[in-house]
């Protein structure tokens, strides 16, 4: 279970991206978080690892307050706890297994690291990992060679093979078009009912965030304006998101490239 008590960030130049939020998120949630650039969508997920700290109030995961850990053991914690993000960070003249057998990493002792000697039982959960995607057939392909959604699945199959039991995704369909966006989007369903993974997605497309995810939070310059189920999501809420009424084709765009 996730837990934002209070959260507020400002930023060393005075940018207040979070206001007093609070929320709690069940194990197994598939949550899209919406609204404008700059809301403060991105820094709420990458609160969960501490990859931006709280300014005041608390994160808590499974009942450990995440702005308490530093050191070994904020490393430890985040390896439950995977990212797929709009770049896709995979090393481009190595194979497809080898990028996803990166997730193992912090698990290997240095020989292992420096010689890339990986256990049979790594191998056989990135081999998993990348049939759970629909991309096994890649696995020795070099990753520079796929198109950029197999690209992507590349990218959310290293992350499964952290054996994670949250995935934070921040923007993950805003390089592919619309065809790909949704088979990508498919595999994150996927993977949230079979696997039982939280998953939050910072996502502009507001009607792919409507067909694919279970609950919708909407935040408006810092603060959650909505939060409910997906079919609960009327115009009204829109409007209230994201400041005036969004046109069909507005909710099927990127934000960068629809709403200033």
């Amino acid at each position: 279970m996730i837990e934002f008590i209070n959260c507020s960030k400002v930023y060393p130049n005075g940018t207040k991206a979070l206001n007093n939020v609070n929320l709690t998120i069940e194990q197994g949630e598939m949550v899209a978080i919406i609204g404008l650039s700059g809301a403060g969508k991105s820094t709420l997920i990458r609160l969960i690892n501490k990859m931006i700290p709280v300014t005041s109030g608390q994160c808590i995961v499974d009942e450990t307050d995440v702005m308490k850990l530093n050191g070994s053991e904020l490393r430890k914690f985040r390896r439950k706890i995977g990212m797929v993000f709009q770049s896709f960070n995979l090393v481009n003249r190595t194979t497809v297994i080898k990028n996803v057998l990166a997730a193992r990493v912090a698990d290997m002792n240095i020989f292992q690291t420096l010689f890339g000697i990986y256990s049979k039982e790594d191998k056989m959960l990135a081999l998993e990992s990348l049939d759970r995607v629909g991309i096994l057939e890649k696995a020795y392909q070099r990753a520079d060679q796929l198109s950029g959604g197999q690209q992507q699945r590349v990218a959310l199959a290293r992350t499964l093979a952290q054996d994670p039991k949250i995935i934070l995704a921040d923007e993950p369909v805003a390089a592919l078009d619309p065809v790909t966006a949704n088979m990508v989007m498919e595999d994150f369903v996927k993977i949230n009912r079979e696997m039982n993974i939280s998953i939050l997605i910072n996502i502009h497309h507001v009607d792919i965030a409507l067909k694919y995810c279970d609950r919708i939070i909407g935040v408006r310059a810092g603060e959650v304006v909505f939060d409910g189920p997906a079919n609960e999501v009327t115009e009204d809420t829109l409007t209230k998101i994201y400041g005036r009424q969004l046109t069909e084709d507005e909710m099927m765009e990127k934000d960068s490239n629809v709403i200033a």
